[in-house]
């Protein structure tokens, strides 16, 4: 068993691999960035190291990250999800060190994370695929591949590296493709260190479906499929499993096509394959492979919550040389579902009138969590906590589920638990939430990946009152100005520029200058 595990992630699920890891008896070390000292994973840790620099930078710091493993004497890494998760160079890095990589090989993390080559294995194995460009593709010959789709087309512009709906824009228009390409490249590059992009045909309204798999590096098997249809500019925000409705026979050939694709790779760890399903042709309609997120996914709380398999103790034990058979899931013993569940990403961020979100952020005054023997929050905040605008916006992940198949009371029951969500200081989408869960479309499954663009006014209506709540506290606490504080207001003179003077209210600003509320959470360089 491994020994002492560096975990070089922060937030929700560096929380949830130092739990998984002291359940199985292996001591831990955090990683931290400068800003970033106070986060729950640095507390909970058996041991934690600086790294240097702010934000995400430093958590991207290849030398740093095993620099600090071999200072504390740790046997192995955990990447989680983002920022190193799928970078091979890490797993080649912590190789060349005789660092056990928890995750799938140099050469796994190689193939997956490169989509257009991912797209190239589903073709070579009969998986079908959509329309797209090969390889790191330029702006011209996107121009070109979507002027050859007709007046209809459209596409889908995406970052070749990562995952998590970041680098990711649908283009309808083609003046639109130009801007497109520029935010996605620079939030790749900014998010995964690669700004390369490529295109893929657009389904307008389609479902999303993943299959969980896990490998020992020998024979690959499946912890069954998840539904992630409801997404907002391609962000998922709440995940199923199993999926509601989903065909019998589909859901047949998507894991069948998961497990090609790993059996070929000869897959070690756990591991996401990704579809989409025609929703103009219903549950039956035909599925296409999109990507393979190499990595534990955000929502493998759902298929742990119906399958009672922890994933990450799993992932632990085979990077430490253990079979499938060894962890339980050898061929027949993987457990079949058993009811359903659900993940309702709460999101810091403010909503206005017409659906625009901005990331919101402060201190939280008060943070209960709902509880109950049907739910579970995953989540690295608690009372007192100041967030950073240099993470992500996701704040927790509650879980519901029942023991039954039926869809309707599961939404019911996420409705409830998010209405006993109590966070002070810090605005959330959990009002949003709840305008999905309560949607009568919803609770019959009636959706596509287009349901909340189809449904955004009346979505915001519903969650209205809340919203304006929100954004009335949101100014409120937006007008305090703590000097050493980088979520401060900007104070702005006719002609002297920049002042830092604190106010506690417009009152308190001097003569000749104006107090400029921030619409947003950020950084003042």
């Amino acid at each position: 068993m491994i020994a002492k595990l560096l975990v070089a992630n922060r937030g929700e699920i560096a929380v949830r691999i130092i739990r998984a890891a002291a359940d199985l008896g292996i001591a831990t070390v955090a990683v931290y960035a400068e800003d970033d000292a106070l986060s729950l994973h640095v507390r909970m840790a058996d041991e934690a190291v600086a790294l240097r620099g702010r934000g995400a930078a430093a958590y991207l710091d290849i030398a740093g990250v095993v620099d600090a493993a071999a200072q504390t004497h740790a046997d192995s890494v955990h990447p989680g999800y983002g920022f190193l998760a799928e970078n091979a160079a890490l797993a080649s890095a912590c190789v060349a060190g005789a660092i056990t990589f928890v995750g799938p090989t140099p050469d796994t993390l190689s193939l997956f994370g490169d989509k257009s080559r991912a797209r190239t294995l589903a073709a070579e194995h009969g998986v079908a695929i959509l329309r797209g460009t090969s390889g790191p593709t330029t702006l011209d010959e996107a121009t070109a591949f979507l002027a050859d789709l007709g007046a209809d087309g459209a596409v889908m512009v995406k970052a070749i590296a990562g995952g998590g709906g970041r680098g990711m824009r649908a283009v309808t228009v083609l003046d639109q493709l130009a801007e497109a390409f520029t935010r996605c490249a620079s939030e790749a590059q900014s998010a995964f260190g690669n700004g390369d992009l490529y295109v893929e045909q657009l389904v307008r309204r389609a479902r999303h479906i993943e299959v969980q798999i896990v490998g020992d590096g020998q024979s690959v098997t499946n912890v069954g499929e998840r539904e992630c249809t409801i997404q907002r500019r391609n962000q998922k925000l709440i995940e199923i499993a199993p999926s509601p409705n989903l065909d019998p026979r589909v859901r047949a050939q998507i894991i069948s096509a998961a497990e090609r694709m790993a059996t070929a790779v000869g897959y070690r760890s756990l591991g996401t394959f990704e579809f989409l399903v025609d929703a103009e042709a219903g549950h039956a309609g035909a599925f296409f492979f999109i990507e393979a997120n190499p990595r534990i996914q955000v929502e493998h709380t759902v298929t742990e919550q119906v399958t009672g398999v922890d994933l990450v103790q799993a992932q632990l034990r085979i990077a430490a040389g253990a079979s499938l058979s060894e962890v339980g899931l050898g061929v027949g013993a993987v457990p079949p579902a058993r009811g359903m569940a659900m993940q309702l990403r709460v999101n810091m961020e403010t909503m206005s009138a017409d659906g625009s979100t901005r990331p919101s952020g402060g201190v939280l005054t008060s943070f209960d969590l709902p509880t109950g023997p049907t739910v579970r929050v995953d989540t690295f905040g608690y009372t007192g906590y100041r967030t950073s605008p240099n993470y992500d916006s996701l704040l927790a992940k509650v879980i519901v589920r029942t023991p039954t198949n039926d869809f309707a009371a599961l939404c019911a029951r996420g409705s409830r638990a998010l209405g006993e969500l109590g966070i002070g200081g810090v605005a959330t989408n959990a009002s949003f939430l709840r305008a999905i869960l309560d949607h009568e479309a919803m609770r019959m499954d009636n959706v596509s990946t287009a349901f909340i663009d189809e449904h955004l006014p009346e979505l915001v209506r519903a969650a209205q009152p809340a919203v304006a709540t929100s954004a009335a506290t949101a100014g409120r606490a937006g007008v305090v100005v703590d000097t050493n504080d980088p979520l401060a207001v900007l104070i702005l003179g006719r002609s002297e520029g920049v002042v830092s003077t604190p106010a506690a209210a417009d009152g308190d600003v001097a003569d000749g200058l104006a107090a400029l509320r921030a619409p947003m959470q950020g950084t003042i360089i």
